[in-house]
């Protein structure tokens, strides 16, 4: 079951993301919440992208939030990227605008 505050968090910073890094060379998946694509480079229309990062809700807002670092997660397997710009280092975290 998904719960409101995870999704609404997840949406928001995701959407953050997209407004940083607009585009369409990156898929971040977090599921069961939501996916988007973003980021330079060439851009993806169809089939699975050559650039995927996929993690869970909880690790995404933790370095949304900047409660953990992108290595961090990485080094603990918490984090799934394949691709030369699966990467986020320089994106994160996210500040929400009020």
């Amino acid at each position: 079951m998904r719960d409101p505050e995870v999704l609404e968090a997840v949406k928001q910073t995701l959407a953050a993301l997209v407004e940083r890094s607009p585009g369409r060379a990156i898929e971040v998946r977090i599921p069961p919440y939501a996916a988007v694509q973003c980021g330079d480079g060439p851009t993806h229309t169809r089939g699975t992208p050559a650039n995927v990062i996929e993690m869970n809700a909880d690790t995404w807002l933790a370095l949304a939030f900047g409660d953990r670092t992108w290595a961090d997660a990485m080094s603990a397997g918490l984090i799934k990227a394949s691709g030369a710009r699966a990467d986020l280092t320089q994106l994160l975290p996210i500040r929400i605008k009020p």
